[in-house]
């Protein structure tokens, strides 16, 4: 399996990395655009680029990849886009967790291979939701998958902002079957719950994991489309609210908000969890959290 997929790997990678450059262009014009309203006298937001690396226990090269953040623009209050390629040699904890989750031949070889694009952005304006998209590819030696999705985390809800959303990303998963996006919703609606405040952290949108059809082909087209419906799900929303006039009393409801979903992060998302097991840099796994939140 290690030579059928090194060809296969690579394509994973230059896709994370292409969308990446896709998103940073695409978020830096929505900065550009921003010339009267709210915050229009703030410069521009750009990208600060910081490369990450990451080394094993003994000292080898390990991958790493880039690490993207934008703080305090006119539009975007912090937003991190960060790729990632990284390799080596799974730690006991990580070969349990993997082994619990029914990953074949963890116990006697737990070489591992991992690329992926996350991306979280938390606005300046209250009425422009927050979002998140993570999409990536695992492998081992006796097993491969895709996983991720995306989802929206606004703390002020517009009901045709959520419909916009999901219905955007159900155009672009209804091409890989009709189940899907029904299938891949729900699993949202799941993964993105947290059970000790007994609410949603969001408004759902889609997610996978462990998804290995035995197609690979196939699950690669299908987590490329996930990370293609991003921009023309959530890019229409930060048109439609960037301009809008907000008080205090909203600021102090999105403050709380970011609250909830820091808690989220720390306690429930598989993806922190492993990126800090791994030795990754922790900037950059930590790079989900926001700037500014508020506890009640």
């Amino acid at each position: 399996m290690t030579e059928m997929l090194e060809a296969e790997r690579a394509r994973a990678a230059e896709w994370f990395r292409e969308l990446r450059d896709e998103i940073v262009a695409a978020f830096e014009a929505v900065e550009d655009a921003q010339t009267e309203g709210p915050l229009s006298d703030h410069a521009a937001g750009r990208f600060e680029v910081t490369e990450t690396r990451r080394t094993s226990d003994d000292g080898s090269d390990a991958g790493g990849g880039l690490m993207s953040v934008m703080r305090e623009g006119r539009v975007f209050e912090k937003v991190g886009v960060n790729v990632s390629t990284v390799y080596g040699t799974l730690g006991e904890a990580a070969q349990a967790a993997m082994a619990q989750r029914g990953v074949p031949g963890m116990d006697s070889d737990p070489r591992f291979w991992a690329s992926g694009i996350s991306l979280v952005a938390h606005m300046q304006n209250p009425h422009v939701p927050a979002v998140h998209m993570n999409t990536r590819m695992f492998w081992t030696p006796n097993a491969w998958w895709f996983g991720g999705g995306s989802d929206l985390n606004p703390c002020i809800e517009y009901a045709e902002d959520t419909e916009h959303f999901h219905a955007t990303q159900k155009a672009y998963l209804d091409p890989h079957g009709p189940d899907l996006y029904p299938e891949l919703k729900a699993w949202a609606d799941e993964y993105f719950y947290i059970p000790h405040r007994k609410r949603a952290r969001g408004v759902g949108g889609v997610f996978m994991d462990d998804r290995n059809t035995g197609d690979w082909e196939a699950d690669f087209a299908l987590t490329r489309d996930i990370g293609r419906a991003f921009l023309p799900a959530f890019l229409p929303l930060v048109e439609r609210r960037r301009m809008t006039p907000w008080t205090e009393a909203d600021k102090e409801v999105q403050l709380v908000h970011r609250g909830v979903y820091a808690e989220y992060n720390l306690v429930y998302d598989r993806g922190t969890k492993f990126g800090l097991a791994t030795g990754h840099d922790p900037d950059a796994v930590l790079m989900s959290l926001p700037p500014l939140a508020k506890w009640v």
